[in-house]
């Protein structure tokens, strides 16, 4: 017995607490952070939650978030700043959205994101995004509604709109990095901004009333080459970048059916497979998807009783995608000659040796006089809980 304590007092001695550990009324946590760029320094703006008002007992009716803000020569240094005016300090540990300023975005943002990857206090499994038309600080400094945290409002839009809507696309920091690094691939990040009356949107007043006088929403998809904003893709843009690269979950796109009218196509599965080719000395890319879909609305006169029918429909969709893969691609290499597809890296896996012949090249010519083959191939699944509309007979009548 003496001897087992003994032993036990002897490895008592290699055991330590958490040098690091912290009381959580000792920290402000941050969910949100915003990034601008302010003559030659580094604004940051921070969201914070206000413990007191999230708790239902002790709430008292006022803001669930706090910014606060500072500047500095880098943003290390800015982050910090931030205690001159926090009671607390600030943890970036819970972080959900980084947003960036289209100016920063302009000058460069690989910089701004070297803390970001190096701080072992924060996760990278938030997402990033760009103001805009506006500064970062001007889009966390609005008030929501349906979620009383703006951060996570911003959070689960953006996941719910990727997954439902195809123009959008979420990228978390792993990612981002990755494509900033990459020699065959650029960046794009979601657009996110403020719309209506952006001071009565700093109130509680903006979520008072049904309909709010200023909300924060999404756009399109920004365009990077290197580390460098470059210029923003049109909303059907942002669906065909992310139907090449496989990122479309869910989405609709409407059609024209066979004689007049329109008809709404819900795209419920999209499978993109991209394959780099050397043809006679020049660079290629096929581009191959395969989409199933269903019939979501018809405002037209057609038998969907009929296979003949649904063939029609299949044609006119895979038509009307392959002209929107193919705009996407051209207006890309024309007007920003940025490989934001990834075809670079198709090249290289198809062809290593090719690749280290042209890669040099490739950002500043190479990827702007590339063909890409594109074939769209459409199967119809299901007409929904009727066959024909009942449109026809309120017509008839």
């Amino acid at each position: 017995m003496k001897k087992c304590m003994f032993v036990l007092l002897i490895l008592s001695l290699f055991l330590t607490g958490c040098w690091d550990r912290r009381e959580l009324n000792e920290l402000g946590i941050a969910l949100a952070l915003g990034i601008d760029k302010v003559e030659d320094e580094y604004q940051v703006t921070a969201q914070v939650v206000v413990p007191s008002e999230i708790a239902m007992k002790s709430s008292t009716g006022r803001s669930p978030v706090t910014l606060f803000q500072a500047k500095g020569e880098t943003v290390y240094e800015a982050l910090r700043k931030l205690t001159k005016n926090s009671p607390r300090k600030i943890y970036p540990g819970h972080l959900r959205m980084l947003v960036i300023g289209e100016d920063l975005a302009e000058e460069g943002i690989g910089e701004s994101l070297e803390l970001m990857s190096r701080d072992w206090e924060i996760r990278s499994d938030f997402y990033v995004v760009i103001a805009k038309d506006m500064t970062a600080e001007e889009v966390l400094n609005v008030t929501t509604t349906l979620e009383a945290i703006p951060a996570n409002k911003m959070f689960n839009t953006l996941k719910a709109s990727e997954k439902a809507w195809a123009a959008t696309h979420g990228v978390i920091l792993d990612e981002l990095i990755t494509d900033l690094t990459d020699e065959g691939k650029e960046a794009v990040l979601t657009g996110i901004l403020v719309t209506g009356n952006q001071e009565i949107g700093t109130s509680k007043q903006n979520v008072e009333s049904i309909t709010p006088e200023a909300r924060i929403v999404y756009d399109q998809l920004a365009v990077f080459k290197k580390d460098k904003l470059v210029g923003w893709l049109t909303e059907r843009e942002s669906k065909g970048y992310n139907g090449i690269v496989n990122k479309v979950q869910n989405t609709v796109t409407p059609i024209s059916c066979p004689e007049e009218g329109k008809a709404t196509i819900e795209i419920i599965q999209l499978d993109s497979k991209m394959k780099g080719k050397i043809n006679k000395g020049k660079p290629e890319v096929d581009v191959n998807i395969k989409v199933k879909g269903n019939i979501g609305e018809v405002e037209c006169q057609i038998n969907l009783t009929e296979q003949k029918s649904i063939v029609e429909l299949e044609k006119i969709t895979e038509k009307k995608l392959e002209e929107t893969i193919n705009m996407t691609i051209e207006s890309v290499q024309k007007q920003y000659e940025s490989d934001i597809f990834g075809f670079g890296e198709a090249i290289h896996r198809s062809n290593p040796k090719e690749w280290k012949k042209i890669k040099e090249q490739w950002r500043d010519e190479g990827f702007s006089e590339l063909s890409a083959n594109v074939k769209v191939d459409v199967k119809l699944q299901h007409t929904g809980t009727v066959s024909n509309s009942y449109l026809e007979d309120v017509k008839d009548k």
